[in-house]
């Protein structure tokens, strides 16, 4: 007989295990099913963020940046060392070290929370029941009041450039690498083939970036990318726009590459491929015949606005559903679906959701762009601060980006903050703040920063809105 539980998830991931503790907190029997295992064969909890995904590739992009900045940037500090070396058996070691303290830490989170994991592949059956096949063959029934979908997402393969785990790899592979690949070839320029092949760039590799797409992250403002790509072909990435991959044959421990982009046809040989071409919602297998339950075309759990699936006590969250593939909007709604659950308001905002890319330099932004607020026909404002003259910046060393305000044009209401720049992924905040308040241009210009600061950034492009700029022409 099945047992019965308040609450039972699928999936630890952020969107999960946020949903599984905060339904424990509110008083409510939970249960969270994973079925990954970490390195060592044990169960990890987590999902891809916390196993293969955004904490493993910071801990690699900050131990590149020490490396390159030590070979690139110390000497302008009056700092000069010589045959500086990388152990990269150390550097992906430290990864794995922190990656295994944080997937022990959700561990300890459900211990204290009183959330029941079971280890495990999940299948939910009609009559709101989980069928969990255990990593030893047994199978186990959980029945729950309400069931909460939280499967994650896959990394999408092309037919032609399939997995091995060694040469052709995804995100898994490429941070795993046991030394430094002297070509490195990576399909798709988005967040993380720029992340991971700002990785193996930073330590010596020949990183060429393939994207098929004309437009450099056509999701963000123009003119970030613009100083964004600027940016990164001084650093030495290669990236090609434009350019459609069609094949990729493994001879002799190379990658032979075919594209065309404007030019024609073309060949590229790497030794490592990373295929970065986006991720998909891990749904299959997920539902068996009728839970009610509908797929969209793209695999995605269908949902409302509130997360619920239409079929009674039945909910899904995270990457398996519609929005961006984002760690912290798997967090948010977790925990208003939780809170629904348990009858309280729950609601997540997805205009205010920002997004990160951690490359050198940062970028990031919230809110519209340009074009979109074009597209829309709303009057708009732009205020702009570049870091070149940001005192604390130059001090830095780190003069490289700028901050863009865009307000209303009659209401002075902020509807975006774009960024690029040394460490954005923490201005960018000023920007939710400001807009989840329903904030204006003029309200970030009147509320004092400390000087010298990064954060003076957002207040002088604030400024420059209304044209009264002190530290920039007007």
């Amino acid at each position: 007989m099945a047992e019965q539980f308040d609450v039972v998830v699928i999936g630890a991931g952020p969107a999960g295990y946020h949903a599984a503790i905060r339904a424990a907190q509110l008083g409510l029997k939970t249960a969270c099913i994973d079925a990954a295992l970490g390195k060592d064969g044990k169960p990890a909890l987590g999902g891809t963020c916390l196993r293969v995904g955004c904490i493993p590739s910071k801990a690699l992009l900050d131990s590149s940046r020490q490396y390159w900045n030590l070979q690139h940037l110390f000497g302008e500090h009056g700092i000069t060392t010589s045959d500086a070396k990388i152990d990269v058996g150390t550097m992906v070691g430290r990864k794995d070290k922190i990656v295994k303290q944080f997937t022990g830490g959700i561990v300890q989170l459900f211990k204290a929370a009183k959330v029941t994991p079971y280890y495990g592949f999940a299948q939910l059956q009609p009559g709101k029941v989980v069928k969990v096949k255990q990593h030893d063959g047994a199978e186990i029934e959980l029945a729950g009041k309400h069931i909460v979908i939280a499967a994650g997402s896959d990394s999408i393969e092309l037919p032609f450039a399939k997995f091995d785990g060694k040469t052709i790899v995804d995100n898994v592979g490429a941070l795993d690498f046991t030394e430094v690949p002297k070509r490195l070839g990576v399909i798709g320029a988005g967040v993380i083939g720029l992340e991971l092949g700002s990785v193996w760039k930073r330590l010596g590799a020949e990183v060429t970036i393939l994207e098929a797409l004309p437009d450099f992250l056509a999701a963000a403002d123009a003119d970030v990318a613009k100083t964004a790509l600027k940016e990164f072909k001084k650093q030495g990435l290669e990236i090609k726009l434009g350019a459609k991959v069609s094949k990729a044959e493994v001879k002799k421990n190379e990658v032979h590459l075919t594209y065309a982009d404007a030019e024609g046809e073309k060949s590229l040989v790497v030794d490592k491929l990373l295929v970065a071409v986006g991720r998909r919602a891990a749904t299959k297998n997920l539902l068996a015949d009728g839970t009610g339950v509908k797929l969209t075309d793209r695999g995605l759990v269908e949902v409302d606005d509130h997360c619920f699936t239409g079929v009674e006590g039945i909910w899904a969250i995270g990457d398996c559903v519609r929005g961006p593939m984002l760690a912290h909007k798997g967090f948010e709604e977790g925990i208003a679906v939780a809170e629904l659950i348990a009858g309280l308001p729950g609601h997540v905002n997805f205009d205010t959701i920002p997004w990160v890319i951690y490359t050198e330099p940062e970028i990031a932004w919230v809110g519209k762009t340009e074009a979109q607020l074009k597209a829309d026909g709303t009057p708009y404002k732009v205020g702009t601060f570049p870091f070149a003259a940001l005192g604390r910046a130059v001090a830095m060393a780190e003069p490289a980006g700028f901050v863009k305000l865009i307000a209303h044009a009659e209401t002075d209401t902020v509807l975006g903050l774009h960024l690029v720049g040394v460490g954005v992924s923490e201005l960018v905040h000023e920007g939710v703040l400001t807009m989840e308040f329903k904030g204006s241009a003029d309200d970030l210009a009147r509320i004092c920063h400390a000087h010298p600061t990064l954060s003076e950034s957002i207040h002088d492009a604030a400024m420059a809105v209304s044209k009264r700029a002190i530290h920039k022409p007007n």
